[in-house]
């Protein structure tokens, strides 16, 4: 059972941070005025909310209660997001950085819980799959940022 707790709560914190980054994607569509971004803003905020499920249904199956909101600091990371768009008059550069910020943050979480040797294969299992998804988000987030700043 302590094995279960433990995955757990790794569970429970990927997926507040992965529910940070769908309603992080959400507000970088409503931000930005290019329709090319705004697509791909809500494609990755569908996609990590089809991965929050998947965490949340491998939390109830271990016995555990679902994460059901996003992380405080996330929460402080949308507001400084909001205000950082409103200030900059939605530039889209602007808002690339704080996304792909999120980004970093994100897979640092994932890279961490996926260090841990005690996880069960069906635990590491879900969390590979949600990271492939992760780290695709990063790189593409990455390589707009630097094709910007180009």
């Amino acid at each position: 059972m302590a094995e279960s707790s433990t995955e757990i709560t790794t569970l429970n914190t990927l997926t507040a941070t992965l529910i940070d980054s769908v309603t992080g994607f959400r507000v970088a569509a409503e931000h930005t005025e290019s329709t090319r971004f705004q697509l791909l803003f809500r494609k990755f905020a569908d996609e990590r909310s089809q991965f929050v499920e998947t965490l949340r249904q491998r939390v109830t199956t271990l016995g555990g209660e679902p994460e059901g909101d996003g992380s405080f600091m996330g929460k402080t990371h949308q507001r400084f997001l909001d205000l950082k768009a409103a200030v900059t008059g939605r530039d889209d550069k602007a808002i690339i950085n704080e996304v792909e910020r999120g980004e970093d943050y994100l897979k640092e979480k994932f890279e961490t819980a996926l260090k841990d040797i005690d996880l069960s294969s069906g635990t590491r299992a879900v969390i590979e799959q949600a990271f492939t998804s992760v780290r695709h988000g990063h790189d593409q987030m990455s390589n707009l940022k630097h094709g910007m700043d180009a």
